[in-house]
């Protein structure tokens, strides 16, 4: 279990650890499935000084190609400083925005020297040509949608750049703005304004609640290929 105490801590500093005395200490465990370690790595920056830029930088990542959504970190920054909650929110989601840019530009420019990474690590084929599809009937809802729920924003970020001839960049920014602001100060309000009693819940389903999350944005994949 992570030990969420931890994460109430100050996000200034932590104690500097002996990595090859705590590998004499610990026994050997078998290789942990990637995603858990991406889950872990991403968590860690709640424990340091690069808290809040590496929540940009994390949300500016999963607008585009990362796997993990920011509102993992996002929970942990606002649990350790409630009082910030509502700034971390804002970085979240400017970053989220400029990510959202970057993904467009991927499709807009490079798209037939990176499809091929795309399709084999990011997302398959077939869900970018049905978010393609969709397009062609209107673009502003289906990014707002996205944006504002577990279903991948990534796909619709770089299929904007790619069908850019359907979808002006401003359509992008406008439907990206409202949709990943919703749901980012969404999270920090409710631990902002709901305080002991959020943090008490949080606190003691915190594994629960963050793998939950990542189950919902695994979902939100499945569940492109059957709409």
């Amino acid at each position: 279990m992570l030990d969420v105490a931890s994460l109430m801590a100050d996000d200034a500093s932590q104690p500097t650890a002996n990595p090859a005395r705590n590998a004499e200490l610990q026994p050997s465990q078998p290789k942990r499935h990637i995603f858990r370690r991406l889950y872990d790595w991403t968590l860690h920056w709640a424990h340091t000084k690069y808290g809040t830029p590496a929540l940009f930088f994390l949300a500016v990542a999963e607008s585009s190609f990362f796997p993990i959504p920011p509102d993992v970190l996002l929970t942990a920054l606002s649990l350790s400083r409630r009082q910030k909650a509502l700034w971390y929110a804002l970085v979240c989601s400017v970053g989220s925005v400029i990510g959202g840019v970057i993904g467009y530009y991927i499709g807009y420019a490079l798209w037939e020297s990176v499809k091929d990474f795309f399709f084999s690590y990011v997302f398959k084929e077939e869900v970018f040509n049905k978010v393609g599809a969709w397009y062609e009937q209107g673009a502003f809802w289906y990014i707002f949608i996205a944006a504002f729920t577990p279903i991948p924003y990534k796909v619709f970020t770089v299929a904007a750049g790619v069908y850019h001839q359907l979808i002006p960049l401003w359509v992008l920014v406008v439907a990206s703005v409202i949709g990943r602001s919703a749901r980012f100060f969404l999270v920090a309000g409710l631990l902002y304004f709901f305080g002991d009693r959020m943090r008490a819940f949080v606190e003691k389903y915190f594994d629960r609640l963050l793998w939950a999350l990542l189950a919902l944005a695994i979902l939100g994949f499945v569940a492109l290929k059957f709409l």
